[in-house]
């Protein structure tokens, strides 16, 4: 199993319209082949003194996938070309860090 965050950027006072969008593209994800988990996820403010401050244009898209395999299908699947082209002038920056757990530590 692998773990992907996205880090997307959006311009200025527009999350809410992309994340409509992106409303749209998440059933098709989570029926694709090998998707274990798929959704965006927004900072959430706290008082907690280490965490950053919120970043209100950028939605982090949590994903899980039983394999890299599953991925590389995942980035190339017809919804998700069709979602680049869709959200182009809704994305400043897309960051993706590609995980998968720890050996030895459970």
């Amino acid at each position: 199993m692998i773990s992907v965050l996205a880090t997307i950027t959006i311009p200025e006072g527009k999350r809410d319209e992309f994340l409509a969008i992106f409303k749209e593209l998440v059933p098709k994800v989570l029926a694709e082949d090998g998707c274990i988990e798929y959704g965006p996820w927004v900072d959430l403010p706290t008082n907690i003194n280490i965490q950053p401050p919120e970043r209100k244009d950028v939605v982090v898209c949590v994903e899980k996938w039983e394999s890299v395999e599953a991925l590389e299908a995942h980035l190339m699947a017809p919804h998700m070309l069709e979602f680049r082209k869709a959200t182009e002038a809704l994305r400043l920056d897309i960051a993706l860090q590609i995980i998968e757990p720890a050996q030895g530590v459970s």
